[in-house]
This record gives structure tokens, sequence and C-alpha cells, in this order.
């Protein structure tokens, strides 16, 4: 079974938060209340300068993926 690339998640410890995983290399926690992400990942600083332009990207695609689930939801 492959997990899809990105997945929602909850914690009842932090009941405003909304949370993306993306599972995919670069690994990544967004939280959508307030933008903060933490990487699950160790770079060096070459990798580093190549994420910063890979990241917005990617946090665009996981607010993509959280406002399309929650269409589904309501429909």
């Amino acid at each position: 079974m492959q997990l899809p690339k990105f997945l929602l998640g909850d914690n009842t410890d932090h009941p405003e938060s909304i949370f993306i995983v993306h599972t995919e290399y670069p690994r990544f926690i967004i939280n959508l209340e307030n933008d903060e992400v933490e990487w699950l990942e160790d770079f060096t600083n070459d990798d580093e300068k190549e994420l910063e332009a890979e990241a917005e990207t990617l946090i665009r695609s996981a607010t993509a993926f959280y406002d399309r689930e929650v269409s589904r939801y309501e429909d």
C-alpha cells in the first residue's frame, strides 16, 4: 500500500489547529492555523538552499489539498 501524498490530522490537545502531513520527501507537517512548518528531515546547507524554492510550492499544494478535502465534506 502506498500512502497518500497528504494526510489531514488533528489533535485534541490543539483543538484550533489543522495539521496537514506531507508523506513524501521532504516530509513535513504544517499547521494551517499559523502556517508553522515542522520538517521531518535533516537537511544540509545545500539542501536548505534548494528547499527554499520548493517549500512554497509544497505549502501551496498542502493548502489546496485541505481546501479540496473540506469541499468534499461539504458536498
